[in-house]
């Protein structure tokens, strides 16, 4: 997949392709539906696939008090858009400059002058340009115009509910692993780089693996039946995952993602892993003694061999979950 990360200033573009214009946070199964019509069109007709995006969101220049937490980070939605087999990749630098370009020029200069794009497939509330007057009649008019074909994608419901990003940060935040899958189409992961703890896991017997999420969202506080894929070993691990909180200095609160590897006792530190979300055990809580900490422990770890007995879990080749 070819990747371009600031295509307003590049020349060697996929001219004439069929494309959709996006933020795809989450690349949900209403995005994969969209991007799927995409790539089935241009093969139909010979033409590359492209989409285009933008980074940073475009809130965080806007309207930074109301920029959501993102769902994936860049190099996750570019290895998600290669596994559907996109063929061109366009990051836009949403900039205050670009900011201030209206959607009659996002469309004009970079569309048609520059992209010569063929047709163009977005969802039907998508809106683009300063202000936000940009919109698929607005498209639709200057397809008319300029000679390029634009459709409006209906938006997917699970349960007569629309799938959107929010509703799935919202899941995340909840803890709502079983729904937050049905939206994605896909378990749900975060990306870290193992860094060393307190090792107090370790001095109970429980040694953990402490990440440092490269994800701006993560699922709430709580304790997680999940998997790990270290970089470094081509098999994946059962596991239990805390994420919580600690004091620091000055009053503050440090997040903390602590994973028990189930029979595992390799040295991974600075080593990248993925971390898949499978359910909820139970919300953070505090307790009482180390002992009656260890207890519990025994009990997450029991309760998390029995989900995976139940559940066995199998990833395809890039790492996404199958069913069994």
């Amino acid at each position: 997949m070819l990747v371009l990360q600031d295509p307003l200033r590049q020349t060697d573009l996929p001219r004439g392709c069929i494309a959709t214009i996006g933020n795809f946070d989450g690349m949900h199964i209403g995005h994969q539906e969209i991007i799927r019509g995409v790539v089935e069109q241009a093969r139909a007709t010979g033409r590359p696939s492209t989409v285009i995006t933008f980074d940073p969101h475009p809130l965080s220049i806007v309207a930074p008090d109301r920029v959501p937490k993102q769902i994936l980070t860049l190099s996750q939605k570019e290895e998600l858009l290669r596994s559907m087999e996109v063929d061109a990749l366009l990051v836009v630098p949403f900039t205050h400059e670009f900011s201030r370009w209206t959607a009659d020029r996002f469309i004009d200069e970079f569309l048609v002058s520059a992209l010569k794009v063929k047709e163009v497939r977005i969802g039907r509330d998508f809106c683009f340009g300063a202000g936000r007057e940009g919109n698929l009649a607005k498209l639709q008019a200057s397809g008319a115009r300029h000679g390029f074909a634009v459709h409006g994608i209906e938006e997917v419901r699970i349960r007569g509910i629309r799938v959107s990003s929010s509703i799935v940060r919202d899941a995340i935040n909840k803890g709502a692993m079983r729904a937050v899958a049905l939206a994605l189409g896909r378990t749900y992961f975060v990306d870290g780089r193992v860094v060393t703890g307190r090792r107090l896991g370790r001095k109970i017997g429980f040694p953990t693996v402490n990440i440092e999420p490269a994800n701006e969202l993560h699922p709430g506080g709580g304790v997680y039946v999940t998997t790990s894929r270290f970089e470094s070993f081509a098999r994946s691990f059962e596991s239990v995952t805390n994420i919580g909180v600690r004091p620091t200095l000055y009053e503050n609160y440090a997040l903390t993602i602590e994973s028990h590897i189930f029979d595992f006792d390799s040295n991974v530190y600075g080593d990248t892993v993925r971390l898949y979300f499978h359910h909820l055990l139970r919300r953070e809580q505090q307790f009482r003694s180390a002992l009656e900490l260890n207890h519990q422990i025994h009990v997450d770890i029991d309760r998390s061999r029995r989900y995976f007995a139940r559940h066995p879990v199998r990833f395809n080749e890039i790492g996404v979950r199958t069913q069994p």
